[in-house]
């Protein structure tokens, strides 16, 4: 069953269309890639997903329309966002954004507990919980961006960009995190990635987007083995 279908979404940026059409789903439980180049709309699909764009179209989470929900409700409903750049409150300390994590949660107690739960998912942001964020490597701002997300109990996550400024080992580590993670959590994951090659060897499916439109869709297996995508994406 598919914990998320878009339908035929658009969305623009003034007089320019970013998303035309787009339609794609994603199944509880799994892993799913979009490519693309630069501009593609890879971005604005997942801000359309979170309601930080405006869109039209049909967007279902969980058999229910969110189409017309505020970003806040959309966070409610369980899908948390960790966009490109990370955004972390940078003058914070680590232990106050992962608490920023569990804003929309009720029981306080219980979140606070999950705040240390998910810090030590993080070894490499042990005994950092009292230092800023804004002084932690990029590296570990991912990692912390990662965690304040958990930290709200999402059914889905959606990942952009996450290997941006990373280093080749970074970015395996993350992605191996990310994946026990899902397993471990029951997450489902919908990642942009522009690493194409590290995108499909992490993921189950991946739908390929060309000037804000599918232009390819199918397993990540299939995709790696495609001529155009190994020639457009892969060297």
């Amino acid at each position: 069953m598919a914990l998320l279908e878009l339908h035929d979404v658009d969305a623009r940026y003034g007089g320019v269309q970013a998303l035309d059409r787009v339609s794609l789903e994603v199944v509880e439980g799994e892993s799913v890639a979009i490519l693309g180049a630069n501009g593609a709309g890879k971005t604005t699909t997942l801000r359309a997903i979170s309601g930080t764009v405006r869109r039209s179209g049909q967007i279902v989470f969980d058999g229910k329309p969110i189409g017309r929900k505020s970003p806040e409700a959309i966070a409610r409903l369980g899908i948390a966002h960790v966009p490109e750049g990370r955004e972390i409150y940078g003058q914070l300390t680590v232990w106050e954004n992962l608490l920023i994590g569990a804003n929309h949660r009720r029981d306080r107690r219980e979140a606070k507990k999950d705040c240390e739960r998910v810090a030590g998912y993080f070894p490499r942001l042990a005994g950092r919980r009292d230092q800023q964020a804004g002084t932690l490597s990029g590296g570990e701002q991912q990692m912390l961006a990662l965690g304040r997300a958990l930290v709200a109990q999402p059914k889905l996550l959606l990942l952009d960009e996450p290997s941006l400024g990373l280093a080749p080992t970074l970015v395996r580590s993350f992605y191996e995190l990310v994946s026990s993670l899902t397993l471990e959590m029951g997450l489902t994951v919908l990642v942009v990635e522009q690493n194409a090659g590290i995108a499909l060897k992490s993921t189950k499916r991946t739908y390929v987007l060309e000037v804000g439109r599918v232009a390819m869709e199918g397993t990540s297996e299939e995709l790696r083995q495609d001529e155009r995508v190994r020639r457009s994406y892969l060297g």
